[in-house]
């Protein structure tokens, strides 16, 4: 970006935590929220978004037994024999990689559907797809094909890979600065209430049964279909309006829409300011913003952080945890009991961060969650190994798998959301946005793919590798990133560009230039 952008914000300061009269303290965010329909946007926006995701994450985790079963009858029925044990692996592993493969898929769409259609006709175009998904899912087991349950995992994950990435854009438009945080908190916790959820529709009590699977697997479409219905009702993003189409009355009505009456003079004021810093910007390609060495530490802070999201453990942990607490020695027919407590205790610490995390900051949060989390898988290496010494080592197993949970929940997974809008100006976002989906579904991906194979072969050790990841993560949180609280992404731009890597003689012991 040119450099006109950041002397500008230097410049012309109009906003600082302190000038705003429209937002009141964190006490009555809730009264904010209510003012208007902002609340009723946030759950709409949620259902067809990251809690369409979530739930896809763990409803494929109860019926794992079924499934296996299902694969090798209809094996069986086609070749007069059943499948070899590395066989039936590949297939079920396939099964489970199919929705993030199909999320990878979709996500590199997103910058392309959302210049040309906005933020809010993306989502609603894109909810078309799941009634083939459904269909296809619910055919599958009269069909006796294994193949269409990946057809349809795969369409679910190409809804879910274009809808969450929309989802941050569009939530992270539409919010104040002073209270960004915590409203873009959401994606992280209808994520986590997804997973919750899918959990709950696995317990044998509702649908957890070998002859309702095909249903339980196709739940997600009613939450995409009733955001398509609703979605239409609500205005689009405040800031895609003014800063990218230039429609300052619009803008004002769909904050007055969203948050209650009132002028928002201050509001519209940052929003000018970032339209006129990026002037004859257009948005940006992918590579485009690959290539830019102005945000070269945003992208490396991107791919480091969602990199530890990713491969700290907790997607193993949501899709396999079947197999995990198989693995720990926790009797069969409590398991599912098991992993509702772990979806639950996420869901009560993403509210715990939301708390936090426009008081204690975006890095605080990071360092510590990445950190201990560290630590704990760490220890749950150990756990596993030693299962059979005694009979309370596998309940340990399960606590540190709760702790594991609650610091990721109030750590990483509640921050990252709302840091990853701020770090990019409007001209940048949404190609951001696309390679952040590259990350988060390739790592999905990746790691749905192996981690049966990683079991089979290293058992508990495969721990030790996310362990690893969450240390490098804190270190690179702790010595590099900078703060994003209250301030403007032009400001956070400056912050970035202010990191500095000294490779000359003469600076030799200065590697590294950073506020701590």
């Amino acid at each position: 970006m040119p450099d006109r952008v950041f002397k500008l914000v230097w410049s012309t300061r109009v906003i600082t935590p302190t000038q705003s009269s429209e937002w009141t303290d964190m006490d009555s965010v809730l009264r904010q929220l209510v003012r208007g329909k902002a609340l009723l946007f946030i759950i709409v926006l949620s259902l067809g978004g990251s809690f369409h995701m979530g739930s896809n994450v763990t409803l494929i985790s109860s019926p794992a037994p079924f499934i296996k079963s299902f694969i090798n009858s209809s094996w069986t029925e086609r070749y007069g024999e059943a499948p070899g044990e590395k066989t039936a692996t590949l297939i079920w592993s396939t099964i489970v990689s199919s929705f993030p493969f199909g999320g990878l898929f979709g996500s590199i769409n997103v910058r392309w559907i959302t210049n040309h259609l906005g933020r809010k006709r993306a989502m609603i175009w894109n909810n078309a797809i799941s009634f083939v998904a459904l269909g296809t899912m619910i055919a599958s087991r009269f069909a006796n094909s294994f193949e269409m349950i990946m057809l349809s995992r795969f369409l679910f994950g190409f809804i879910s890979g274009i809808n969450t990435s929309i989802h941050c854009l569009y939530l992270g438009d539409s919010s104040p600065k002073k209270i960004r945080g915590m409203v873009s908190l959401t994606v992280a916790l209808f994520s986590s209430s997804g997973k919750l959820f899918g959990q709950f529709m696995g317990l044998s009590e509702i649908l957890g049964r070998e002859a309702w699977w095909n249903i339980l697997l196709g739940i997600p479409a009613f939450f995409s279909i009733i955001q398509m219905v609703t979605l239409p009702f609500f205005p689009e993003a405040p800031r895609y309006l003014l800063i990218e189409k230039g429609n300052t009355e619009e803008c004002k009505k769909a904050l007055q829409f969203l948050w209650g009456p009132g002028d928002y003079k201050l509001e519209i004021e940052e929003m000018l300011v970032e339209q006129a810093a990026l002037r004859g910007e257009r948005s940006k390609t992918l590579l485009e913003l690959l290539r830019d060495q102005n945000v070269r530490w945003q992208i490396c802070s991107l791919v480091i952080i969602q990199g530890a999201v990713e491969f700290c453990g907790i997607s193993a942990l949501s899709l396999y945890s079947y197999s995990i607490f198989q693995e720990a020695g926790i009797p069969v027919d409590k398991i599912r009991y098991v992993t509702m407590g772990v979806g639950l205790s996420e869901v009560l610490n993403n509210i715990t961060c939301g708390l936090l995390i426009d008081r204690v900051g975006r890095k605080v949060l990071l360092w510590l969650g990445f950190g201990i989390m560290a630590v704990i898988m760490a220890l749950m290496t150990l756990t596993l190994e030693l299962k059979d010494y005694s009979f309370w080592i596998p309940y340990s197993t399960i606590a540190l798998i709760f702790l594991f949970v609650i610091f990721y929940g109030a750590g990483p997974a509640g921050v990252f959301p709302p840091l990853s809008h701020e770090i990019f100006v409007q001209s940048y976002r949404s190609a951001a946005f696309v390679f952040i989906g590259i990350l988060m579904w390739g790592g999905f991906t990746v790691l749905g793919f192996i981690f049966p194979f990683l079991m089979v072969t290293l058992k508990s050790f495969s721990f030790v590798l996310f362990s690893g990841v969450c240390l490098a993560a804190s270190l690179y949180v702790f010595f590099i990133l900078p703060e994003t609280k209250g301030k403007t992404p032009l400001e956070i731009s400056e912050e970035f560009r202010n990191i500095t890597v000294c490779g000359s003689s003469t600076d030799m012991d200065l590697c590294l230039e950073t506020k701590l």
